[in-house]
């Protein structure tokens, strides 16, 4: 649980194990194991790393490796009879006649239509348009900052966050839950998860004002940003009991990118996913979202859910 600490004269919100730090760290674990952001760290491929040994004894003596492949023998010469046949075609058969040649034209052209066929592109990541949330931060409007002192990731709120103009202040803040780049990213997510602790149920007026600041997040199709919106929606419900009743009217704007991802699972095998303890599997995190909407939504809910998600199954026992 977080604790608000008031020292000379800084509010600051202390949290052992904060979500926004998790992120950090998850990114700088990835770039530990592959050496890059996104190619696999193959020893093999390394000009520095020493050379593969044929055996534990060393490499096969030269003459007792398979040879080459030799080089492919010219195709041997068309006689003059099959030539002229060719030119000029067999009169045996009558033109029309055969229905090779038709079965195999028609083939051909049904894979030439399904290799050329365009793609819908409906989970294709798109542009991510430039948050508030960046411009007042870069102008100083905003009451927070990182702490360098301390120890760990942390942010110091220069007011208490209990006073703080909600219809300002969390919209904005939602703003920039579709950054990438640091320290917008990192300010905006643990911003908002201090707030969402301290308002509670004062965020209830404010809910008309989050939804396009959430949309817009959702729309850009970015798994990582889709699931840091996900885990901040399971937040906001939880603040209080009737937030989830008043996120049941826009259910429209919001459910669309659930309705796509929802089947978004990566599909390991007999090996082990270590992204369930962090809940970075999509297609669950949606599916845990979409339970915990119906629990808080009320009576409507469920039906709302399903007009928007046809393969939804209720989680509420009855």
């Amino acid at each position: 649980m977080s604790q608000g600490v008031q020292n000379s004269g800084v509010f600051y919100v202390s949290n052992k194990t904060s979500p926004a730090s998790e992120l950090i760290f998850e990114e700088y674990l990835k770039k530990c194991m592959t050496r890059t952001t996104a190619v696999p760290f193959k020893p093999g491929k390394s000009k520095k790393a020493p050379r593969m040994k044929h055996s534990p004894f060393g490499d096969y003596p030269k003459e007792k490796m398979p040879k080459k492949d030799t080089e492919i023998e010219p195709p041997a010469p068309i006689e003059n009879f099959a030539a002229s046949i060719a030119i000029k075609g067999n009169n045996i058969l009558k033109k029309g006649s055969g229905l090779g040649g038709k079965t195999s034209s028609k083939m051909n052209k049904k894979k030439q239509i399904q290799s050329f066929a365009p793609k819908a592109g409906a989970i294709k990541k798109r542009k991510i348009p430039i948050s508030e949330f960046r411009k007042y931060y870069d102008r100083g409007d905003l009451p927070i900052f990182i702490d360098h002192m301390g120890s760990g990731n942390r942010i110091d709120w220069k007011e208490d966050i209990a006073t703080l103009d909600l219809h300002h202040y969390l919209p904005v803040f939602f703003e920039g839950i579709r950054e990438l780049n640091d320290p917008y990213r990192f300010l905006a997510i643990q911003g908002t998860y201090d707030i969402l602790d301290k308002a509670g149920g004062k965020v209830l007026s404010v809910i008309p004002q989050l939804i396009i600041p959430i949309k817009t997040a959702l729309n850009t199709r970015d798994p990582n940003i889709i699931a840091v919106t996900l885990k901040i929606i399971q937040k906001l419900v939880l603040c209080s009991e009737s937030i989830g009743e008043a996120l049941v009217p826009y259910y429209r704007q919001i459910l669309p990118i659930f309705n796509l991802f929802k089947n978004y699972n990566s599909n390991t095998g007999d090996k082990i996913d270590y992204g369930q303890r962090k809940k970075n599997n999509l297609g669950e995190l949606i599916q845990d979202t979409l339970e915990l909407l119906e629990t808080y939504g009320g009576e409507d809910a469920f039906i709302n859910i399903k007009y928007m998600i046809p393969t939804y199954e209720s989680c509420v026992l009855t």
